[in-house]
């Protein structure tokens, strides 16, 4: 596990560090090879090359997995506010760890067919 990862999860209130550490373990579980980094002061997940990173905001945790990840989920992630290659995903509602798992899934896929 990530030294620098743990020490950016730990500057955030208790409750955004749990959803934090799920997140990762979301990642983790969906992609056990890939390797955890800290990229643009982010976490970030690496598998022939960058495969999705996340961020704590205020309000919302900041969830990127590149436009592709973003296009390929239009349908789910339209409830969130989202951008070209990132969803945010309210603090004050439930996290869809499952469609993160899903996205997780599809980079891999995508990177492996690279």
């Amino acid at each position: 596990m990530g030294k620098d990862m743990d020490q950016y999860i730990t500057r955030f209130p208790n409750k955004t560090q749990k959803i934090l550490q799920m997140i990762r373990k979301t990642i983790q579980k969906a992609a056990p090879e890939a390797k955890e980094a800290m990229r643009y002061g982010i976490p970030t997940f690496i598998l022939n090359g960058n495969l999705v990173h996340f961020a704590a905001f205020k309000t919302h945790i900041g969830f990127y997995p590149t436009p592709t990840g973003i296009e390929a989920f239009k349908k789910e992630i339209v409830k969130y506010q989202w951008a070209k290659g990132s969803v945010q995903f309210p603090l004050n509602k439930p996290i869809p760890y499952d469609l993160i798992s899903k996205i997780v899934l599809f980079r891999i896929e995508e990177k492996s067919n690279k």
